[in-house]
């Protein structure tokens, strides 16, 4: 019994986290509604959870951080997501960009390379009861071409450019976001697929953790866990 008052004052600081998120500019119905949806308390360390709806970054172990919420509203708003997408995630992290993304989309692919990341991401999207989505350990900058070409693929790191092989996995008429820039400081660059050519354009500075891989930045300093 005693849960319920617990639960009724976290889904009111998830509402007034949503309306933060509205006075902020973002005016996707659907995407306002995904947070309304999503417990962002299950997915930040229970230290942390009396912060859980602010709108600030917040880490999450390994390094990783889980992102201010708005920078997570203004990426998928940015998609203009109708409902039938696949889409895939560079990044797993604390999962709560996935289950976000699983309000929103058909079918999410999310990839993580840290491994206890990985573990308590499924965890925390079992708990979040969507079952649209797809977990994989591995280096996220090769992407997922087994169940490519995806009709949206956000990064959720800082690249010193953008990975070609997740260029090669873009559908047409697919965006794909991703942070560009140095390890301190990048620009939210959207890349287009039209006509079979690659259009883009720099859409706002943001600070992420170095991306990591083959095809991104060497060394163990950060990784892809940074939703």
């Amino acid at each position: 019994m005693v849960a319920r008052p617990v639960d009724g004052e976290l889904r009111g600081a998830r509402l007034r986290l949503v309306e933060a998120l509205r006075e902020k500019g973002i005016r996707d119905l659907s995407v306002l509604r995904a947070f309304e949806m999503t417990p962002r308390h299950m997915f930040v360390p229970t230290g942390l959870r009396h912060r859980a709806y602010e709108d600030a970054p917040l880490p999450i172990g390994s390094g990783q951080t889980i992102s201010q919420p708005w920078v997570h509203a203004r990426y998928l708003e940015l998609l203009h997501l109708t409902g039938k997408e696949r889409v895939l995630e560079i990044g797993t992290g604390s999962g709560y960009q996935t289950v976000l993304l699983a309000h929103l989309v058909a079918q999410v692919f999310s990839i993580e390379r840290i491994p206890a990341l990985m573990q308590q991401a499924r965890e925390n999207i079992r708990r979040a009861g969507v079952n649209n989505v797809s977990v994989l350990l591995g280096d996220g900058t090769i992407g997922w071409r087994e169940y490519a070409p995806y009709d949206a693929i956000l990064v959720s790191a800082g690249a010193p450019s953008i990975p070609q092989p997740l260029l090669d996995q873009l559908a047409e008429g697919g965006r794909l976001l991703i942070p560009v820039g140095d390890r301190e400081e990048q620009k939210l660059v959207v890349a287009e697929r039209k006509n079979g050519q690659i259009t883009m354009r720099d859409e706002a500075p943001v600070r992420f953790v170095p991306l990591l891989g083959s095809h991104g930045w060497n060394g163990d300093a950060g990784g892809t866990g940074g939703a």
